[in-house]
C-alpha cells in the first residue's frame, strides 16, 4: 500500500513539473511575433525574401540592345557589382525589338525573380509586361530611363542622371558662349525613348528667352547608331551650310558620326573658330573628342553610380526598408578646362 501511495506522489509531482514548466517556456508563437521587427536589420542574405539556393536574390536587366555601348557597360558593372548586393543577375535585351524585352520580363516573373532592372527601347510596348511584374511582387526598377506620370505606379523606383537637366545645362551653356545669338540644329537620340524626349525638352528650356535660334532638328530611329547621326548631320550641312553655328547632339557616340560629316564637308568642328558641338554621356569617346578640341562639351553621366544605386534600393527593399521613389545622379560638365578634374570613363 506504502508502495502504490508513493508512487502515485511521485506521478502527481511530475505533472505538477511538467505544467509548471510548460506555463513558464516562451509560448511556441513568440518568435514569430517578434520576427517581423528583426527582417529588417538582418543581413541580405538571411532576409526573408531570399531564395534558399545559395542565399541570394536573382535580378534581371532589361534593355535595348547590347549594341549600345552605355547598357553593355552597364551590364559589365552589374556583373561585377551584383554579388557585393547579395544578387545573381541575368540579361534580356531587345536586339530584334520590344517583343525581346517583354518575354525577359515574363520569363523573370516565371522563373521567380525578386528583381528587374529596366531601361526599354519602347516605354508604352514595356507598359503591358511591368504590369505583370507588379502584380506577380517583383521589385521594379527604372534604370536610366523613367516612365510618364501617368505609369510611375508600375515602378519602385527610378534611378539615373536627370535628361531634362542634361538638356537644360546643355543649353545654358551654349547662351553663355554665344551671349550674342547662334543658330543650331539637333541630332536627337532614339525617337520616342525616355532620354530623348527629356534632352531635347530641356535643352530648349536652357536656351529660353535667348537669341539661340533653331533651324532644324531630327531623331534618329535605331537605338542611338553613329551612322545615322552622321547622315542626319550631312542632310544638314547641304540644306542649312555655312548658317550652321552649333550642333547639339543627345550622345557623344553620335557626335562622332556629327564630327566626321561635318570634316567631311570642309568645315571644322571646333570650339573656337568652327561648328560648336555638344554630346552627352560622357563616356570616353566624348573624352577624347573633348580633349582633340571638335567637341565643345560632353554632359556626362555615371552609369556604374547608377548601377550601384539600383542594387542598393533592391536590396534595402527586400529587406523590408523604403527608398527614394526618385534617385537623381549627378552629372559633369567636361570641357577642355575642366576635363582633368574628372575620372577617366571606361566605356
Amino acid at each position: 500500500m506504502k508502495k502504490t501511495l508513493t508512487t502515485l506522489l511521485i506521478l502527481i509531482v511530475s505533472i505538477s513539473l511538467v505544467a509548471c514548466g510548460g506555463g513558464s517556456a516562451p509560448a511556441p508563437a513568440a518568435p514569430a511575433e517578434s520576427a517581423p521587427e528583426a527582417a529588417p536589420a538582418a543581413p541580405a542574405n538571411d532576409a526573408p525574401a531570399a531564395p534558399a539556393e545559395g542565399g541570394q536574390w536573382k535580378a534581371g536587366f532589361i534593355t535595348q540592345a547590347m549594341s549600345n555601348e552605355s547598357q553593355a557597360f552597364s551590364w559589365r558593372e552589374f556583373q561585377r557589382l551584383a554579388p557585393e548586393y547579395g544578387f545573381t543577375m541575368n540579361m534580356w535585351s531587345g536586339e530584334t525589338g520590344p517583343q525581346d524585352e517583354v518575354a525577359g520580363i515574363e520569363q523573370a516573373i516565371a522563373e521567380g525573380y525578386d528583381a528587374i532592372f529596366v531601361n526599354p527601347s519602347s516605354i508604352e510596348s514595356i507598359i503591358p509586361a511591368l504590369m505583370q511584374a507588379k502584380e506577380a511582387g517583383l521589385i521594379v526598377g527604372m534604370f536610366s530611363s523613367e516612365l510618364p506620370e501617368e505609369h510611375q505606379n508600375l515602378r519602385d523606383f527610378f534611378c539615373g542622371s536627370d535628361d531634362f537637366q542634361g538638356g537644360q545645362q546643355a543649353g545654358e551653356f551654349v547662351v553663355t558662349h554665344f551671349p550674342d545669338g547662334a543658330s543650331f540644329v539637333e541630332v536627337g537620340g532614339q525617337a520616342g525613348h525616355d532620354a530623348q524626349i527629356k534632352r531635347h525638352d530641356g535643352f530648349r528650356a536652357g536656351i529660353a528667352g535667348s537669341n539661340i535660334v533653331e533651324l532644324d532638328s531630327q531623331n534618329v530611329p535605331g537605338p542611338w547608331p553613329t551612322n545615322e547621326a552622321m547622315a542626319i548631320m550631312e542632310d544638314f550641312l547641304v540644306r542649312h551650310g555655312d548658317a550652321i553655328n552649333i550642333v547639339f547632339c543627345h550622345w557623344d557616340n553620335g557626335a562622332s558620326g556629327v564630327i566626321e560629316a561635318i570634316e567631311n564637308s570642309g568645315r571644322k568642328a571646333n570650339a573656337d573658330d568652327g561648328i560648336f558641338v555638344i554630346g552627352v554621356d560622357g563616356n570616353r569617346t566624348g573624352y577624347a573628342q573633348v580633349r582633340a578640341g571638335t567637341q565643345a562639351l560632353s554632359v556626362g553621366q555615371s552609369f556604374t553610380n547608377m548601377a550601384k544605386q539600383s542594387l542598393e534600393n533592391a536590396k534595402t527593399m527586400l529587406e523590408g526598408g523604403t527608398v527614394p521613389a526618385v534617385n537623381f545622379i549627378p552629372l559633369d560638365m567636361v570641357t577642355l578646362g575642366s576635363i582633368d578634374s574628372f575620372v577617366e570613363p571606361d566605356w
